[in-house]
């Protein structure tokens, strides 16, 4: 390293050159890398990755490859996928060369969510494809595409620091027997697994679909381990839908904080949405509430789970809520309740 270089770092510190600041330490780190002092390097790229104002290098210079911000929202997860996932975890810090792994589940069960996790836990830098680059309607461009693609990727410094992720693989390779167009089709999942074969053990790949069904499955045995995302059982849900009610309510005042009905709102749903549309429901619900009213939220919130319709009197009785929980939702006064009950 040069005096220049420090000088450099200094001057763009002060004058608040942020993308010329993050390429010369870069380069700082790569000049210690090559003269031995790998340690010394990606002690710099840790320190680089850990602040708010650095993103990955490929940002800037790469157009299949968007730097993820891992602010994550909290979203609990069942005991076996949590297992799996942490798994995964152990697999990586082994460093033994599993390193490709296909999440796979319904839409809204948290794949995403879960590799953005992993890779706060791993303390990575997560790069997702950006797929509109990636696929070209020109004949042969797309696997031209993904051998630029993969290059990059393999050229990356210090490869050990990213996680990649392929955000519904499915749309470069769907089962290739039932594609319009085979003979397409085919040279791009032939492409996509040819460079996955030589991706480099350094770099952990991630791919989500939700059409595991159809994709093709010399693809998926390609992959080390495939994650199963539904799983979830009622009760999950219910604890799922639980946790984020809880903190979303931290931004919201004068609104009523009763779980018991909470959780017989989310219960009455059949059958009961996957977590990701759950947290769109609950955050409409509280963001379109009267601040006036504590219980218009839940009002919203049970119309919503019953896709629009307004639930009788009766109905909401005989799934099991209560004369005074009827008259939140509804607000008809619990006597008139009573009385309508009676008479039913």
């Amino acid at each position: 390293m040069k005096k220049s270089d420090v000088l450099d770092l200094i001057k763009y510190h002060y004058e608040g050159k942020e993308t010329e600041f993050k390429n010369q330490c870069i380069a700082v780190a790569r000049s210690f890398d090559k003269h031995g002092d790998s340690q010394l390097a990606q002690y710099i790229m840790g320190l680089m990755s850990k602040s708010d104002r650095f993103v990955p290098q490929t940002e800037n210079n790469s157009k299949y490859l968007v730097s993820s911000k891992l602010d994550v929202c909290p979203l609990p997860l069942p005991l076996s996928i949590l297992s799996d996932l942490k798994g995964i975890m152990n697999a990586v810090n082994h460093q033994i060369g599993i390193n490709k792994f296909l999440f796979v589940g319904s839409p809204g069960t948290g794949k995403t969510e879960s590799v953005k996790q992993v890779a706060r836990f791993l303390k990575k830098n997560l790069l997702i494809v950006d797929f509109s680059y990636l696929v070209d309607s020109k004949l042969g461009q797309t696997v031209k595409n993904i051998s630029e693609l993969f290059k990059e990727i393999n050229s990356l410094s210090f490869k050990e620091n990213y996680i990649i992720l392929f955000d519904e693989i499915d749309s470069i390779v769907l089962d290739r027997v039932n594609q319009n167009d085979l003979r397409e089709m085919g040279r791009v999942t032939s492409a996509f697994l040819k460079e996955l074969d030589n991706l480099d053990s350094d770099i952990i790949l991630i791919a989500t679909t939700n059409l595991f069904d159809s994709l093709d499955k010399a693809v998926t045995r390609r992959f080390d381990a495939v994650i199963d995302f539904d799983r979830y059982s009622d009760d999950d849900k219910v604890e799922v839908a639980t946790v984020i009610l809880t903190d979303l309510l931290k931004q919201f005042k004068n609104v009523a904080r009763d779980l018991k009905l909470f959780k017989k709102i989310i219960y009455s749903a059949n059958p009961i949405p996957n977590p990701g549309d759950l947290r769109n429901l609950i955050r409409m619900s509280l963001a379109f509430s009267d601040s006036s009213d504590p219980h218009d939220y839940q009002r919203r919130l049970l119309k919503g789970i019953q896709n629009g319709k307004d639930l009788s009197i009766s109905k909401l009785s005989k799934l099991g809520f209560t004369v005074r929980e009827i008259e939140i939702l509804t607000g008809v006064s619990k006597s008139s309740v009573s009385r309508e009950l009676s008479e039913g």
